[in-house]
């Protein structure tokens, strides 16, 4: 005679978080983060799907809200995927110049401090003015 049979665990869904419109304020946005953050513990591991079919119309609060969605995302090791955009989301993407950010792999790339430009102070030193100094 056998024992019982292992319970399996639970299936647990996938992330998905619906946007209703484009988010009015900051604390709006902060909210929409923690839903995604609540939303990817309690889901199977994978992608995020932010469903943007209902944020109309595309403007740039929403490119921050899913810029700082993606970042969320991105600090719990999820990839964050976009559904139901449209032609007119992946314009103001384009121009934004959020269109590769977030479609980009999770992973945040952060540079090493590279080399000041042509006349630039390097980050972290700051310049000196003496009285009498023209303005510069």
């Amino acid at each position: 005679m056998t024992g019982p049979e292992p319970e399996s665990p639970p299936v647990l869904p996938p992330a998905v978080l619906v946007l209703g419109g484009p988010p009015q304020t900051r604390a709006e946005v902060e909210r929409l983060c923690e839903r995604l953050r609540e939303l990817a513990r309690r889901s199977a591991p994978g992608p995020v799907t932010v469903d943007v079919g209902a944020a109309r119309p595309p403007d740039l609060a929403l490119v921050e809200a899913l810029a700082r969605l993606r970042l969320a995302a991105a600090r719990l090791g999820r990839e964050m995927r976009l559904r139901n955009a449209g032609g007119e989301l992946a314009g103001v993407l384009a121009r934004s110049g959020l269109d590769e950010l977030l479609t980009a792999p999770a992973a945040l790339r952060i540079e090493p401090g590279g080399e000041a430009e042509e006349r630039e102070q390097p980050l972290g030193v700051q310049e000196g003015v003496e009285p009498g100094d023209p303005p510069g």
